[in-house]
C-alpha cells in the first residue's frame, strides 16, 4: 500500500526526548505552519463573507465547513488506518495549497458570490474531516511511547503559537493587501508544512497488523474500530470522559463567555482579557508537561483536572468583577488544558497502532463535531434563565465527565509510559 513520491523510509524511534529529536521537531513545524494558515484563511474567509453578503448569510458561509466536517469524521479514521496518517496529512496539505491559490486568484481577478466561500468552507470541513484523525495517529509513529506526554505538551504549546500568530498574520495580510494575498500567504505556509511533512520519517507498524486490511471494507474497519474501543475498557471510558467534558465545557468557554461579558457589562476588552488569560492557562499547562514530560498516575491527574475545570467553568457565573474573571479563567486554562493533553497522550499509549485514526477520529467527532451543537442550546438558554444557571448547570455536566473516569478503575490507574534505562 506505499505509495511512490510519498513514502519515507521506516525508521526506529530514537532514544532521545521529544524535544531534542530533529524528525518530532520537523513535524511541529509543519503541525504549527499548518495551524497558522488554518487561523489566516478563516480570517481571510470571514472577512471575504462579510463583505460579500449580509452577515446572517455570511455567518451560514462560516459554519458550512462544519457539516462535512461533522458527518465524514469518522471515515476520515478509516482512511488514516487504512492508507497510513502520513500519507493522509500530505494529502490534505497539497488539496490546501491548491484550493488556497484558487481562491486567492478567483478574488483577485473578480468578487466571488457567497456561493464560492462557501464551496471553499465545504472543501475544508471536508479536508479536516481526515486531516484531524490522520493527526492523532501520527504521534506514536515519530516518538517513543515514553515522550507522548512531552510531545502533546508541544502540540498544546503549537497551537497557542498558532492561533496567536495566525490571527496576527492573517489580519495584517488582510490589511495590506486583502483576502485574495491572506489565501495566499495561507497557500504558502501549507506548501512549507507539506515540505516539512514529506521529510518526517516514521517508525512501520508490525507486519502482522496489516494482514487482511486489503480484503475489508471501509464499513467493516469503520465497525471494528468501534468494537475495538468498546472492548478495550480504558479507551471506553476515556471516550465517555471526553464527551461528557466537552459538552459541559464547549458551551460556556464560547458562546457563554460573550453573553457574560455582555451581562457584566466588561465590553470587548473584557472579553479579550478574559479569553488572554485562558491562553495564558493552558500554555503553562502545555509548558508544563513540555518539561516533566510525564505526570504520575495521568488517568486519574486526568479527571481530577477535569473535575477541576468544572468548578473553576461554574465559578464564572459568581465573579464580581473582572480581574477576578481572569484569574478564573486562567485556572480553567490550566487544568483544562492538562486534562485535554492527558486525554490525547493516553488515547495514543494505549491503542494499538493499526487503530489509532479510527480511535482519534470518535475523539474527534466528540470534540469538534458533537459538543459544537450546545453553542445554539446554551445562547437560548442563557437567553431564557440567565448566565448563572447555564453556567452551573454547563459546570455540572463537566463534572459529570470528571466522575465518569473516577468511577473506572482501569482508566484511574491508566499510566503514561515510563522511560526505559539505556
Amino acid at each position: 500500500m506505499a505509495a511512490p513520491g510519498i513514502s519515507a523510509p521506516p525508521v526506529i524511534l530514537p532514544r532521545v526526548p521529544a524535544h531534542r529529536d530533529g524528525n518530532v521537531l520537523r513535524w511541529l513545524t509543519a503541525f504549527t505552519a499548518s495551524l497558522v494558515g488554518d487561523a489566516v484563511w478563516f480570517l481571510a474567509l470571514s472577512w471575504a463573507a462579510t463583505r460579500a453578503g449580509d452577515p446572517g448569510r455570511a455567518g451560514l458561509v462560516l459554519a458550512a465547513g462544519a457539516v462535512p466536517r461533522a458527518v465524514l469524521m469518522l471515515g476520515g479514521g478509516v482512511i488514516a488506518d487504512r492508507f497510513g496518517p502520513r500519507r493522509i496529512v500530505i494529502g490534505s496539505d497539497l488539496t490546501r495549497c491548491v484550493v488556497m491559490f484558487a481562491a486567492a486568484a478567483l478574488l483577485a481577478l473578480t468578487t466571488p458570490g457567497l456561493w464560492a466561500l462557501a464551496v471553499v468552507a465545504l472543501l475544508f470541513g471536508a479536508v479536516d474531516a481526515v486531516f484531524l484523525p490522520a493527526v492523532g495517529a501520527l504521534p506514536p509513529r515519530i516518538t517513543g511511547p515514553d515522550q507522548l506526554g512531552r510531545l502533546n505538551g508541544m502540540k498544546g504549546i503549537a497551537m497557542r503559537v498558532g492561533n496567536v500568530a495566525g490571527a496576527s498574520l492573517g489580519g495584517t495580510a488582510v490589511a495590506t493587501g486583502g483576502p485574495s494575498a491572506a489565501f495566499t500567504v495561507a497557500g504558502v505556509l501549507f506548501a512549507v508544512s507539506l515540505v516539512l511533512l514529506a521529510a518526517v520519517r516514521l517508525a512501520p507498524l508490525p507486519p502482522d497488523d496489516h494482514a487482511g486490511k486489503d480484503a475489508s471494507t471501509p464499513w467493516k474497519d469503520l465497525v471494528e474500530g468501534l468494537r475495538y474501543i468498546r472492548g478495550r475498557r480504558v479507551l471506553a471510558a476515556l471516550m465517555i470522559v471526553i464527551a461528557v467534558g466537552e459538552l459541559g465545557f464547549a458551551g460556556p468557554l464560547n458562546i457563554g463567555l460573550t453573553l457574560l461579558v455582555a451581562d457584566r457589562g466588561w465590553g470587548a476588552a473584557g472579553l479579550g482579557w478574559i479569553v488572554s488569560g485562558f491562553g495564558a492557562g493552558a500554555g503553562a499547562a502545555s509548558l508544563l508537561l513540555t518539561v516533566r514530560g510525564r505526570l504520575p498516575r495521568a488517568g486519574l491527574a486526568q479527571s481530577c483536572c477535569l473535575g477541576l475545570g468544572a468548578v473553576a467553568v461554574g465559578a464564572f457565573a459568581f465573579v464580581p468583577a473582572l480581574p477576578a474573571a481572569v484569574a478564573v479563567a486562567a485556572v480553567v486554562g490550566l487544568v483544562a488544558g492538562l486534562s485535554g493533553a492527558l486525554c490525547g497522550a493516553l488515547l495514543q499509549t494505549v491503542t494499538d497502532g493499526p487503530y489509532l485514526g479510527r480511535v482519534s477520529s470518535v475523539a474527534a467527532l466528540f470534540s469538534l463535531g458533537v459538543a459544537p451543537l450546545s453553542f445554539p442550546l446554551t445562547g437560548a438558554a442563557i437567553g431564557a434563565w440567565g448566565v448563572r444557571p447555564v453556567f452551573v448547570a454547563s459546570a455540572a455536566v463537566a463534572a459529570a465527565g470528571a466522575v465518569c473516569g473516577l468511577a473506572a478503575p482501569t482508566l484511574r490507574r491508566a499510566e503514561l509510559a515510563r522511560r526505559s534505562p539505556a
